[in-house]
C-alpha cells in the first residue's frame, strides 16, 4: 500500500493545513493506538513528548484523546528532545514514542513522528497499518476501558544521567569553556545541566524558547551566532543544537564550523584508536569527498546511502556497522544510543579532545574538504524519467569526465518540493560553481522540454 502521509521522518507539515490539524492527529492518536493495543492487549502505553513550538499543546492533547479512545495509556513527557523521547520509550517499556516536533523548521510547522518499542523507527509496516485506519469511523472503547494519562515529572532528570553515563565516570571536562546553542528548543532545559554536571564551564545561549522563536536565528542551522559567542567569550568550544536535538554541529575556539562530516571523522578516529569501530562509517550522498578520502587514508571503509537518518540506519543495519551521519550534524553512534542525539554526539567529541589534550581544530585536519557547488532548478511536479533522459546523461558524462577522479555530480530530486538538487564537488572552487551552473541549466532545460512534450 502507498503510504499518503508518513514521509521518511513522519507527518510533517504547516499548522492548521492538513494533515497537522487538531482533527487529523486526533484520529492518526486513535489509529495508532487500536494498532499498538492490537498488539499489546490490555494495558498498552505510549510515551508523548514534544519540542517547545506553540502548537505543541494543541498537538499533545489531540494525541492523548485519541489514544485514550482507542484504550491506550499515555505517559506525556513535556518538552523534550526527540533521542530523549527514544530512550524514555525503552525504558518505560511503552508500546511507542511518539514525537510532536518539526525539527529544524520553523515554528509554524510541527509533525508527528513514532518510535518502537525499542527506540528505533517505526517500521513501515506499522505506520501503513495507521494509515489503513485513518478513514474509519472513530469507536470509543468503553468508558472501563478508556487510556489513562500521567506526566512524567522526572524526564528531564532521567535523561540528562543517560547523556552523562555515556562519558567516562574517570573523565571530566573541568578545563573546558564550553557555549551551548540550545536553538530555542527542545533542549534549553536539560544541555546545559549535562555539560556543566559533567564538569564544565558552560554558557547557554538561545535558551529561551516563547513557543514562537524556535530554531530562529539560531541553532545548527544558524550557527554564526554561536561562532561570535565562542570567539568573544574567549570559549574551548561550541555546541549548536538544532530545534528537537537531534543534530550538533561544532564550533572550534577560533570560531571555525566543524560540520558532521567532521565530527563523523573525530569519533570515527577515536573508535579505531580504541579498537572498537565496527563495519563501515555510513555518509550519505552529499557527503564531502574530502570525509571518504580521510577516512581510507586511515583504512576505514565509507559507504554512502540516500540522504536521511532513515536511510544512514538502513545501510548500518545492513552492513553490521555503527557509526554514521550526514553533513546537517545528525549523526548517529549506534554503540550509545539507537538515534541520533545532539548531546551525545557533542560529549563524543569532547571526550576525544579531553583524551587527547588537544583542541577541536587539531582534530579535523586530516579531512580536507572539497569544494562543493549546489543549485536547486524548479521543475514541473511530474519529472519523472527527467534525470534518465538522454539531455542530462550527456551533460552530467562530460562534466563527470572534466572532473575525472577529483570530483563527483549529484543530481536528486527533493522530497518535499518540486525541486533538482544539483551538486558538484571538485577540488577547484571555480570550476566547480562553474559546472554546477552549467548543469543546472540544461536540467532547466530538458524540464521544459519534457513538460511541452
Amino acid at each position: 500500500m502507498g503510504r499518503r502521509y508518513f514521509g521518511t521522518d513522519g507527518i510533517r507539515g504547516r499548522v492548521g493545513e492538513h494533515p497537522m490539524t487538531a482533527e487529523f492527529i486526533l484520529k492518526l492518536g486513535w489509529a495508532a493506538g487500536r494498532v499498538l493495543a492490537g498488539e499489546a492487549g490490555n494495558g498498552a502505553s505510549v510515551v508523548i513528548g514534544k519540542d517547545t513550538r506553540v502548537s505543541g499543546y494543541m498537538f499533545e492533547s489531540a494525541l492523548e484523546a485519541g489514544f485514550s479512545a482507542a484504550g491506550v495509556d499515555v505517559l506525556l513527557l513535556g518538552p523534550m528532545p526527540t533521542p530523549a523521547i527514544a530512550y524514555l520509550t525503552r525504558t518505560f517499556r511503552a508500546r511507542a514514542g511518539v514525537v510532536i516536533s518539526a525539527s529544524h523548521n520553523p515554528f509554524y510547522d510541527n509533525g508527528i513522528k513514532f518510535f518502537s518499542a525499542d527506540g528505533q523507527k517505526l517500521p513501515d509496516e506499522i505506520e501503513s497499518r495507521i494509515e489503513s485506519l485513518i478513514d474509519e469511523a472513530m469507536a470509543t472503547v468503553a468508558p472501563e476501558a478508556l487510556g489513562r494519562a500521567r506526566r512524567i515529572d522526572d524526564a528531564a532528570g532521567r535523561y540528562i544521567e543517560f547523556c552523562k553515563g555515556t562519558f567516562p565516570r574517570s573523565l571530566s571536562l573541568k578545563d573546558l569553556k564550553v557555549v551551548v546553542d540550545c536553538g530555542h528548543g527542545a533542549t534549553y532545559h536539560v544541555a546545559p545541566h549535562v555539560f556543566r554536571e559533567l564538569g564544565a564551564e558552560v554558557t547557554p545561549v538561545a535558551n529561551q524558547p516563547d513557543g514562537l522563536n524556535i530554531n530562529q536565528g539560531c541553532g545548527s542551522t544558524h550557527p554564526a551566532p554561536l561562532q561570535r559567542a565562542v570567539v568573544e567569550r574567549g570559549a574551548d568550544v561550541g555546541v549548536a543544537l538544532d530545534g528537537d536535538g537531534d543534530r550538533c554541529i561544532m564550533v572550534d575556539r577560533h570560531g571555525a564550523l566543524v560540520d558532521g562530516d567532521d565530527i563523523l571523522y573525530i569519533i570515527a578516529r577515536a573508535r579505531q584508536a580504541e579498537g572498537t569501530l565496527r563495519g563501515p562509517v555510513v555518509g550519505t550522498v552529499m557527503s564531502n569527498l574530502g570525509l571518504e578520502r580521510a577516512l581510507q587514508g586511515c583504512g576505514i571503509p565509507f559507504e554512502r546511502a540516500q540522504v536521511g537518518d532513515r536511510y544512514v540506519l538502513e545501510r548500518l543495519y545492513a552492513s553490521d556497522g555503527m557509526l554514521g551521519g550526514e553533513p546537517s550534524g545528525h549523526v548517529v553512534c549506534l554503540d550509545r544510543t539507537t538515534t541520533g542525539d545532539g548531546i551525545v554526539t557533542a560529549l563524543q567529541v569532547l571526550l576525544m579532545m579531553v583524551g587527547s589534550g588537544k583542541p577541536l581544530h587539531a582534530l579535523t585536519g586530516e579531512v580536507q574538504k572539497c569544494p562543493q557547488a549546489l543549485v536547486n532548478v524548479e521543475v514541473p511536479q511530474r519529472i519523472d524519467g527527467l534525470l534518465s533522459s538522454e539531455a542530462v546523461r550527456r551533460v552530467v558524462d562530460e562534466v563527470e569526465g572534466e572532473l575525472g577522479g577529483d570530483g563527483r555530480v549529484l543530481l536528486r530530486p527533493s522530497g518535499t518540493e518540486p525541486l533538482i538538487r544539483v551538486m558538484v564537488e571538485g577540488l577547484d572552487e571555480l570550476r566547480v560553481h562553474e559546472y554546477a551552473r552549467y548543469l543546472a541549466e540544461h536540467v532547466r532545460q530538458a524540464a521544459v522540454s519534457t513538460a511541452d512534450g
